[in-house]
C-alpha cells in the first residue's frame, strides 16, 4: 500500500488490488499484532515479578480481552490505510491479481459468481508477500498445528506449547506465550537461538528465555506428531538419529517463511522466481523487466515490514521519473524479543570480510543509568567503524528499546557519519540512548563511563 499511496500522491493513476485486509501480513497477521501480545504479556509479567521493587500483585489475564485489545489497534491502522490510500486518489479493487499479458492483469474476485476483470497497466508493482512455510508432517490445516497467524489469534493461553524454531518468530512467541502462563518447549534444529545473529547476541536472548522457564533442545528435527490424550505428542530426531518425543497442548511451527509468488502467473508476463522463490529486483526495486516492480518479502531477502514500504517508495518514484533507490546496507533490522535485538550495516566479521580494518566500541547496558532504573540490564550496545577515516559501518544492539536505539545507528550510517560524530553529539540523561554515544567513545577510546581497552 505504500507504493500506491506514494504513488498517488505524485500524480500517477493508481490501482490497488487486495485479495485479503488491507495493510498486509505485517499489520493484520504479524508485526502489529504481535507486538500488541508482547506488550500486554510484558505488562502482565512485569506487575508479576516485580517484588524486589516494592510491588505485589498477581495479575489475572484475560486472553480474549487481550484479543479484542490487539484487533482494535489491527482494526484503528486497517482503517487508516484505506482512508490514506482514497486520499491519494488510489482505486481499491478487492481481489487477486495474476499477470495476464505484458501489459495486462487479471483481477479475480472472491466468492461464487464474481468471475474476474481485466486491467491495463503501464507499470506494475509486485507486493504479494510471503507465507509460513510448513513443515512435512505437520500441516496447518491440522488443529494443534499452529502457524504464527493461527498462534496470534488464540483466545486461550494453551497450558503448554511446543515451538519448532528458534528464529525471530519462533523466540518473540515463545516468550509471550511463557510470560502468559504457558509451559514452553522450543526444538531447533541448530545449535543456538536467533540463527545468523552473533554467538554473543543470541547468548543474551536465550539466557533471558531460559531464566523466564523456556527450554530448549537444540540439533533436533521435527519429524511429525500424533494426539495424546488431550493434546498431542511431538517427535523429533538429532543426528545421530536418536527419537526425542515432548507433550504439549499445541504445537506452533514458526521455521520461516516463504515468497508467494504461485499466485501471479508469472508465464503471463515472461518472469522466473529465483530458485529461492523471489523475484530478483535492482536498488530502484525493478525486476528484469523495466516496467515490472516488486517490494518486499517476494523481493527477496531481509523480509522487514519497513524494508518493503521503502522499496514501495523507491519503486513510485522511480515510475514517476524521479531519481530513487534504496541503500540496503543502512536498512536496520530487529526482533522483539525480551530483550530486543536491533542490528544495522556490518558486523565486525563482514566488515573484516569486506576488506576493513574494523574499529569496534562496546557499551555495557549495566553500566547505563537508564538501564538500571527500568530494571531491565541485560546487553550492550556494539559500534562497528572503519579505522581508516572512522565512518560508522555497522552496530549490533541487545537490550531494553534496542529496536529504537538502533536507529541512530541506521542515520549515522546512511549519512556517513564517524564515530566521532556521534560521540560528540550531547545525548539526554539519564537515557538508553547514552550507551549509544559511550560505545561510539569507547571505539575512540574516550569512554566515560566504561574501562577502554
Amino acid at each position: 500500500y505504500v507504493a500506491a499511496i506514494r504513488a498517488g500522491q505524485l500524480g500517477l493513476d493508481v490501482t490497488l488490488v487486495e485479495d485479503d485486509a488491507y495493510g498486509g501480513t505485517c499489520l493484520n497477521h504479524g508485526c502489529i499484532p504481535s507486538k500488541a501480545l508482547i506488550s500486554a504479556a510484558d505488562v502482565a509479567h512485569d506487575a508479576r515479578t516485580a517484588e524486589h521493587m516494592g510491588i505485589h500483585a498477581d495479575p489475572a489475564v484475560d486472553m480474549e480481552g487481550v484479543v479484542g485489545w490487539k484487533d482494535g489497534v489491527v482494526d484503528q491502522l486497517t482503517g487508516g490505510v484505506e482512508k490514506l490510500c482514497k486520499a491519494a486518489g488510489v482505486e481499491l479493487v478487492a481481489g487477486r491479481a495474476e499477470f495476464a499479458g505484458d501489459r495486462k492483469a487479471r483481477v479475480v474476485h472472491g466468492g461464487e459468481g464474481q468471475g474476474s476483470e481485466t486491467v491495463e497497466f503501464e507499470h506494475a508493482v509486485v507486493a504479494t508477500g510471503s507465507r509460513p512455510v510448513e513443515v512435512p508432517g505437520f500441516s496447518f490445516a491440522d488443529g494443534p498445528i499452529l502457524s504464527s497467524r493461527e498462534a496470534l489469534g488464540l483466545e486461550t493461553v494453551p497450558e503448554s506449547l511446543v515451538v519448532v524454531g528458534a528464529g525471530y518468530i519462533g523466540m518473540e512467541l515463545s516468550t509471550v506465550f511463557r510470560k502468559l502462563g504457558a509451559e514452553v518447549t522450543v526444538v531447533e534444529l541448530l545449535d543456538d537461538v536467533l540463527p545468523g545473529y552473533e554467538d554473543d547476541v543470541a547468548r543474551v536472548v536465550r539466557k533471558r528465555a531460559e531464566d523466564l522457564g523456556v527450554e530448549f533442545h537444540f540439533g533436533q528435527s521435527a519429524q511429525g506428531w500424533e494426539p495424546a490424550g488431550e493434546g498431542i505428542t511431538v517427535r523429533t530426531e538429532d543426528e545421530d538419529g536418536d527419537v526425542a518425543e515432548f507433550g504439549a497442548e499445541r504445537c506452533l511451527v514458526a521455521v520461516g517463511r516463504r515468497p508467494v509468488t504461485d499466485t501471479l502467473n508469472l508465464d503471463g508476463v515472461a518472469l522466473e522466481p529465483d530458485e529461492d522463490g523471489f523475484l530478483p529486483t535492482d536498488e530502484r526495486a525493478q525486476t528484469e523487466l523495466d516496467h515490472v516492480f516488486a517490494v518486499g518479502d517476494v523481493a527477496g531477502e531481509p523480509m522487514l515490514a519497513h524494508k518493503a514500504s521503502a522499496e514501495g517508495e523507491v519503486a513510485a518514484a522511480v515510475i514517476a521519473g524521479e531519481p530513487a533507490g534504496l541503500d540496503y546496507q543502512a536498512v536496520p533490522a530487529a526482533v522483539f524479543t525480551d530483550p530486543e535485538v536491533g542490528t544495522v550495516g556490518m558486523t565486525e566479521a563482514e566488515a573484516r570480510e569486506a576488506g576493513f580494518d574494523p574499529l569496534v566500541g562496546q557499551f555495557p547496558l549495566r553500566a547505563n543509568g537508564r538501564a538500571l532504573t527500568v530494571d531491565d540490564t541485560d546487553g550492550f550496545v556494539r559500534v562497528v567503524a572503519a579505522s581508516d577515516g572512522e565512518f560508522v559501518l555497522g552496530a549490533q544492539v541487545v537490550g531494553p528499546e534496542a529496536s529504537e536505539l538502533v536507529a541512530e545507528l541506521g542515520l549515522a550510517i546512511e549519512m556517513g557519519a564517524r564515530v566521532g560524530d556521534v560521540a560528540a553529539t550531547v545525548h539526554t540523561h539519564p537515557t538508553l540512548s547514552e550507551a549509544v554515544r559511550e560505545a561510539c567513545a569507547h571505539a575512540l577510546g574516550e569512554a566515560v563511563h566504561t574501562l577502554n581497552r
